[in-house]
C-alpha cells in the first residue's frame, strides 16, 4: 500500500507493492511468493486483478458485485467477483474492444463493439449474437424505454439497433462530420452526441429531431479547434463535456454559455468524467492525472497522479474507491477516506488503512539489479550478453541481485577493507574533536584568516568585559562564506590597484571599531569618567583618523600614477627597441618637383652669397630664421619688411602727437590750480 496526501486528503493506492518481472514463469512467480515476505505481506484487495497487457476501460455492474475490465493482448474481457475478491471468469475476443457496456444488473447481458465494426452480444453462458455497422464506431448508449442502441462513430449518421425487434431502425442525421462520444439523459432520456467540431447535439428519441445544439469550441479555444472527447450527464439539467484541449465545461442545458470550464493544464483529452453526488465533486481525468474538483467553484479537492497513463476512471457508487484502466498489467486501485466509506465487501479497509501506511518503495524489482553495458564491462560481463542470466531491458540488462553481488566482490576484492579503514578513520577524526583545539589556517586567504581570528579574540575579550556586551558571529565560522577559503579563485591579490586603494580605508574601519569596544568597556568600568571630554576627545581622534587614511589614499594614488607613468615609459623604449628602420615613401604632387628645385637654387644662392648681401636678401623678403632651443622646441623670428610711410601721414600723426601734449598740459595745470 501507498499512502500520499493532496490537499490534506489522504489518497490509499491500494495496488501499490512489491511487483515481480513479467518474464518469470508461473512457477518462479509461485515460489518467490513462498519465499519471499514482501509479497507474502502485500495487499491484493482482489486476486488476479491485472491485464497480461494493458486495460482499455473497466465497469462496475448496478449491482456493485461484479466488475468487468476489457484489455489486450489477446483482446479479452475479465469479470471478478467482489463477493469472492477473485476472477470469475475469463473471455478472449477476436478483435480489441473500443467500449462495452453491461445491459443487467449482473454479468449476464453484455454488449461489446470492437475496432472491426463488429457489435458483439454476451449472455450468461458466453457469445450470444453478432452483428456489424456501416462504420467504424467510436461509443454507444442504451436507451431503456425503447430498447435501442445508438452508436457513433466515422459518420455523420447515428446508427440504431433495436434489440426487442432485432433489427436496424432509420438512423440520425446529424450536421457533424463524425462523432466521437454520446451519452443518454437517466431522468428524461435525451440522447446527446459530441462532435469532432467541438458541438453536442441534442436529439429526443421520442420524435427522432434535434432539438439543441450547443457549441462547445469558442468557450474552450486556445490552440485549435477542439473536439468532444467525453460526455456525462448529471440530473436532468446538467451536463458535462470534455474537450480534446484539456477542459472540462459543465452546462446547463437552458443556457448557450457554460456555466463553468475547467482546465487541466496538460493539453491532452479528457477520457474520463463522473460525478459524486454527496459531496458535489466531478471527477475528471486525462491520460496523465485525475483531478477531482467542486462543480459550483471549481475548487480543487484533491488529485491523483499515477505513474503509468490512464485510459478510463471508474468509481464504486457510494464509496470512496475507485478503479484506473490504465497503459500497465496492473489495474490501480484507490481507496480515498474523505469521498466515502469502503465498500461492504472490502469494509476491513476503513479499520486497516492507519495501520498499514508505508512509505513510498522504488519501482525497481528488489531481486534484480539493472545494469548497463558500461556496468557489465567493468564487472567483466560483455561475454553475458544474449544468455538467459541477463534480461534486456530499455537501455540495459536485468540480472540477478546474488550474482551482481558475488562478480562485485570478485571484481573488487578490497572493497571491504576500503571501507573499514575509512569507518576507522571517521572514528578516530571524532575522537580528535574532543581534544584541545589548534588553530588551523585555511590554504587560502590565510592573512585574511588570521586578521579575522585576532579581530574575534579582541572583541571577545573587549565584550566580557563589558555588562551586556554580546559577541557577533565570526566569518570563519558561517558557511556562507566557506568557500572564500577553499577556493583559490577567491585568493585576494595584495598587489591589485583596488586592494591598495581599499586597504587604508577597510584597516582605519577595523581600527575605530576596536577604540569603539575599547570606550564602551572603558565606560561600563569607569562609572566616574566625564562625558562631555570623552566624547570631545572621541571627536578628535575622529577627525585625526579621517586626515590620516585621507592622506594615505592620496600617497596611494600618487604612487600608482608614478608607477603607470613609469610603466608606459619602459614600454615606449622596449617598443623603440623593437622597432626596425624602415625605408619612407612621400607622394610627392603635380609641380612640387619644380618647387623644391626652386628652393634648392635659392638656398645654393644664399650660402654663396656675402653676409650683408644675405642680411639684405632676408630683411626685404620677410624670410624667417628657426632655431632649437634646449628642450627641444622651436623658436621663430619673423622679421617684417620696412615700409617708408607717406609724408602726408607723418604730417597727420605729428600733429596728432602735439594736440594731445598740449591737452595734457592745460590738465596739468588745472590740477594744480585746483590744489
Amino acid at each position: 500500500m501507498q499512502i500520499s496526501s493532496v490537499n490534506d486528503v489522504k489518497i490509499y493506492n491500494l495496488s501499490h507493492g512489491k511487483s515481480l518481472p513479467e518474464w518469470l514463469s508461473d512457477r518462479r512467480k509461485r515460489q518467490l511468493q513462498k519465499k519471499d515476505v514482501d509479497i507474502q505481506r502485500r495487499i491484493e484487495l482482489i486476486q488476479d486483478f491485472e491485464m497480461p497487457t494493458v486495460c482499455t476501460s473497466i465497469k462496475v455492474s448496478r449491482d456493485g458485485q461484479f466488475i468487468l475490465a476489457a484489455g489486450t493482448y489477446k483482446p479479452r474481457i475479465r469479470c471478478y467477483d467482489t463477493y469472492q475478491l477473485s476472477l470469475k471468469f475469463e473471455r478472449c475476443l477476436d478483435s480489441d474492444v473500443v467500449a462495452f457496456d453491461v445491459l443487467s444488473d449482473d454479468y449476464s447481458k453484455l454488449v461489446f463493439l470492437h475496432y472491426d465494426r463488429y457489435v458483439e452480444f454476451h449472455s450468461q453462458h458466453g457469445h450470444y449474437y453478432k452483428t456489424r455497422i456501416p462504420k467504424f464506431g467510436r461509443d454507444f448508449s442504451y436507451h431503456y424505454p425503447s430498447c435501442d442502441l445508438y452508436f457513433v462513430g466515422a459518420s455523420s449518421e447515428v446508427y440504431r439497433l433495436n434489440l426487442e425487434q432485432g433489427r436496424f431502425l432509420n438512423s440520425l442525421q446529424t450536421d457533424a462530420v463524425e462523432n466521437n462520444v454520446c451519452d443518454i439523459n437517466p431522468v428524461h432520456h435525451l440522447f446527446a452526441t459530441g462532435t469532432s467540431e467541438g458541438r453536442v447535439e441534442c436529439w429526443d428519441p421520442r420524435v427522432r429531431n434535434r432539438v439543441g445544439l450547443l457549441d462547445c469550441a469558442l468557450s474552450s479555444l486556445i490552440q485549435g479547434l477542439p473536439s468532444i472527447s467525453a460526455l456525462k450527464f448529471h440530473g436532468s439539467l446538467n451536463m458535462a463535456v470534455g474537450t480534446s484541449t484539456g477542459q472540462v465545461l459543465l452546462c446547463d442545458l437552458r443556457s448557450s454559455q457554460p456555466l463553468l470550464v475547467k482546465d487541466h493544464f496538460y493539453n491532452l483529452p479528457i477520457n474520463s468524467l463522473n460525478f459524486h453526488d454527496q459531496l458535489d465533486l466531478v471527477v475528471s481525468s486525462d491520460s496523465k492525472i485525475i483531478k477531482i474538483w467542486n462543480k459550483d467553484t471549481g475548487k480543487l479537492f484533491s488529485s491523483i497522479q499515477p505513474q503509468v497513463n490512464i485510459n478510463d476512471v471508474c468509481m464504486y457508487p457510494n464509496s470512496g474507491m475507485l478503479f484506473t484502466a490504465n497503459e500497465d498489467p496492473k489495474m490501480n486501485t484507490f481507496y480515498i477516506p474523505a469521498l466515502g466509506p469502503a465498500p461492504r465487501w472490502c469494509s476491513f479497509l476503513d479499520n486497516l488503512t492507519e495501520e498499514l501506511e508505508e512509505s513510498p518503495e522504488s519501482t525497481v524489482y528488489d531481486d534484480y539489479k539493472f545494469v548497463t553495458r558500461k556496468d557489465l564491462d567493468n564487472l567483466g560481463l560483455s561475454h553475458l550478453v544474449g544468455s538467459s542470466l541477463l534480461k534486456a531491458y530499455m537501455h540495459g540488462f536485468f540480472m540477478d541481485i546474488r550474482l551482481y553481488h558475488k562478480v562485485k566482490s570478485m571484481a573488487n576484492p578490497f572493497a571491504y577493507e576500503e571501507y573499514r579503514k575509512d569507518k576507522i578513520r571517521q572514528k578516530i577524526e571524532e575522537s580528535r574533536t574532543q581534544r584541545v583545539q589548534v588553530k588551523k589556517l585555511p590554504k587560502v586567504n590565510k592573512e585574511l584568516a588570521l586578521k579575522l581570528m585576532e579581530e574575534g579574540d579582541d572583541e571577545a575579550e573587549l565584550t566580557s568585559r563589558t555588562k551586556k556586551g554580546k559577541a557577533l558571529p565570526s566569518i570563519l565560522g558561517d558557511d556562507r562564506f566557506k568557500v572564500m577559503f577553499e577556493n583559490p579563485d577567491y585568493q585576494v591579490d595584495e598587489q591589485s590597484d583596488e586592494f591598495r586603494l581599499l586597504n587604508p580605508i577597510v584597516s582605519k574601519v577595523g581600527q575605530k571599531w576596536k577604540k569603539k569596544l575599547r570606550l564602551l568597556a572603558q565606560q561600563d568600568v569607569a562609572d566616574d569618567e566625564e562625558e562631555p571630554e570623552g566624547r570631545a576627545s572621541s571627536e578628535e581622534e575622529s577627525s585625526d583618523d579621517d586626515k590620516s587614511w585621507v592622506e594615505e589614499v592620496r600617497e596611494q594614488r600618487r604612487l600608482l600614477r608614478q608607477e603607470d607613468r613609469d610603466r608606459r615609459r619602459q614600454e615606449r623604449k622596449e617598443a623603440d627597441r623593437n622597432t626596425v628602420l624602415q625605408p619612407q615613401f612621400y607622394q610627392i604632387k603635380a609641380g612640387e618637383e619644380f618647387r623644391s628645385f626652386n628652393d634648392m637654387a635659392h638656398k645654393q644662392k644664399l650660402q654663396k652669397a656675402s653676409l650683408e648681401d644675405r642680411l639684405k636678401m632676408e630683411e626685404y623678403s620677410g624670410v624667417s630664421n628657426v632655431a632649437d632651443t634646449a628642450v627641444g622646441s622651436k623658436q621663430l623670428t619673423f622679421t617684417l619688411k620696412k615700409v617708408v610711410p607717406d609724408s602726408s601721414h607723418w604730417h597727420h600723426s605729428l600733429n596728432k602727437k602735439s594736440r594731445q601734449s598740449a591737452q595734457s598740459s592745460a590738465k596739468a595745470a588745472q590740477s594744480l590750480y585746483d590744489f
